[in-house]
């Protein structure tokens, strides 16, 4: 029987629910199915009524005895790549097994199957890919992508993540291999969130590439054409959409990991036509904003006394400048004193107005004459960022420049030099494209900034005292607005959302832990996480007139009912 039957659909809606499940397969046909196979834990009965006897090992294993196996596989490869492509092993063959793995162990496999190591499987994927997952849409199937969608494996697709695979991480233009991205930041929605995988769709849009040693690598797999640009790139993405449209209507779309101008604009056009949003602007912007809101409150502080400089003026930094002043905004401040709060830098320099060059999504936040008289800038000179910071004094320095130590010992001190507790943000990603190390930040602080990253640190001892530094992950806020707007069946995904959703964060956070110097919740605690933020996401998306009118005291009950869990459940035959 097909994979993509309404048979199979029905089955899926038993398994959400975990109810006793009637299975219409058989045999091998059963243990090839990644959602329904148990492996060696297949009891006595359904081996024999499922016809797998003799197919199996002999011992009836638990799912505790299976995850114990699989950390044992795991944990004996010494290459993180390696340890990746044994996750996707287990994904391709168990899916059950793999989610619970990663449910369980969220603090060691999140830095696997997402950030800093899916970095390295994007550069390698021709290389390392053993079975396509998701969908591939090229520029010679734009007449025919409704036709396309609908081979989809399954077809009650809630949500799908899009990527056109130009801005990868910090690591650029990966063309096909930037599915990798998608392929893990659903893994994150089902072992983070609990939405079934069968609801769920990665899309590559392949539509070329301009690495150039992609095109020269006889093995790439991808498209092997120069970058789709201009219109007829706008052509082929409207195509998408309208057959997203038209095969998923009610699926909410993450538009992932396309570049900055693209990003901003595609999101803006897209937004109020079906239910989306971008993880690098929006979800950056919430949970920069949420370490934020938490620093302030160790600080005693308020938004209208802040400073902030950005190092990096891409979709994340304008990402974050536009959620910050949105908070800015509701918190009364005035347009003259958020224009005052901001001040940017990117690899050209200062924005300013009339500088060049200056993208039209940057216009907004350069400093007009006035604003560089008052800080001092002379005339319309490149500054450097140690100059910036000892004229514009700020409290925050966030970096999103994807720029290995832009975070200088000489600006780091300067900003310490006015500022008894700096607040500082090296949030590249991954490890290797980080602004600065939490060691040297604090190092170079005496111990009194308060420091969050985009990867992993180990904690740091300083003066015979630990820091736990937290990690900016957007994992903590896309799983929960994911999971409520499609709780909500939102029609549109706001940026009141993701305000809501980045207080919900902070809140969060204890004071233990920011105690210990982390601005953010362990990653242990992303479900927990992510049922608050979707509860939140709900009551936005009701309260603005965009989802399911749902009671206050029904808003838990409605998120568990959706959160699935990875547990085996007795099957019956049909």
């Amino acid at each position: 029987m097909d994979s993509t039957t309404i048979e199979d659909e029905e089955v899926f809606a038993a398994l959400r629910a975990g109810r006793v499940t009637s299975i219409p397969y058989r045999g091998i046909g059963l243990l090839e199915h990644p959602l329904l196979n148990k492996d060696t834990a297949f009891s006595e009965q359904e081996r024999e009524e499922f016809e797998l006897t003799g197919l199996l090992l002999d011992r009836v294993t638990t799912v505790q005895e299976q995850v114990a196996l699989e950390l044992e596989h795991i944990r004996r490869k010494s290459d993180d790549l390696e340890k990746y492509i044994g996750l996707l092993a287990l994904q391709d063959r168990n899916e059950i097994l793999y989610y619970r793995l990663l449910e369980e162990n969220l603090e060691e496999f999140l830095p696997l199957v997402y950030t800093p190591v899916v970095g390295e499987a994007c550069r390698q994927f021709s290389h390392i890919v053993r079975r396509p997952r998701g969908l591939w849409i090229t520029p010679k199937d734009e007449d025919r992508i409704p036709d396309l969608l609908r081979n989809a494996r399954h077809q009650d697709v809630r949500l799908m993540v899009v990527t056109d695979n130009e801005r990868i991480l910090g690591l650029g233009d990966q063309g096909a291999g930037g599915m990798g991205i998608p392929i893990g930041k659903l893994a994150i929605y089902s072992a983070g969130a609990g939405i079934y995988p069968a609801l769920t769709l990665p899309v590559s849009l392949d539509v070329g590439t301009d690495n150039e040693g992609l095109l020269r690598d006889p093995l790439y797999l991808g498209y092997r054409q120069p970058r789709l640009r201009g219109e007829a790139y706008e052509r082929f993405l409207e195509a998408f959409v309208e057959g997203v449209i038209e095969v998923f209507p009610h699926a909410l779309l993450q538009w992932e990991d396309f570049k900055q101008h693209n990003a901003i604009r595609v999101l803006d056009r897209y937004r109020h036509r079906l239910a989306s949003f971008n993880d690098d602007i929006q979800g950056t912007g919430a949970v920069a904003l949420a370490g934020i809101l938490t620093a302030l409150r160790e600080l005693e502080g308020c938004l209208r006394s802040q400073r902030f400089v950005f190092v990096g003026a891409g979709a994340a930094g304008t990402g974050i400048s536009r959620m910050l002043r949105a908070a800015m905004r509701r918190d009364g401040m005035t347009q003259e004193e958020i224009g005052l709060a901001i001040v940017m830098v990117d690899e050209d320099g200062l924005l300013f107005e009339g500088r060049s060059p200056l993208h039209e999504d940057q216009v907004s936040f350069a400093l007009d004459a006035e604003q560089l008289q008052h800080f001092g800038f002379p005339g319309a000179a490149r500054h450097d960022l140690e100059g910036v910071i000892a004229r514009v004094q700020p409290s925050f320095l966030l970096g999103v420049s994807a720029t290995q130590g832009a975070f200088t010992e000489a600006a780091v001190r300067e900003m310490a030099a006015h500022v008894e507790r700096p607040v500082i943000f090296p949030l590249s990603n991954p490890t290797s494209k980080a602004e600065a190390t939490p060691t040297d930040v604090l190092r170079w602080t005496q111990g009194r900034a308060l420091v969050a990253t985009g990867s992993p640190f180990d904690p740091v001892e300083l003066d015979a005292r630990t820091y736990v530094t937290g990690q900016a992950n957007n994992a903590f806020v896309f799983p929960g607005v994911g999971l409520g707007a499609v709780v909500a069946e939102a029609h549109e995904v706001t940026d009141e959302m993701f305000l809501a959703a980045a207080d919900a964060l902070s809140a969060m956070v204890s004071q233990e832990r920011v105690a210990q110097g982390a601005l953010y919740p362990p990653i242990s605690a992303l479900r927990r996480v992510s049922r608050e933020l979707a509860m939140r996401v709900i009551e936005v998306a009701r309260d603005e007139g965009l989802g399911r009118i749902i009671r206050d005291e029904d808003l838990g009950d409605a998120v568990d009912d959706a959160m699935w869990l990875p547990y085996y459940v007795p099957y019956k035959a049909c």
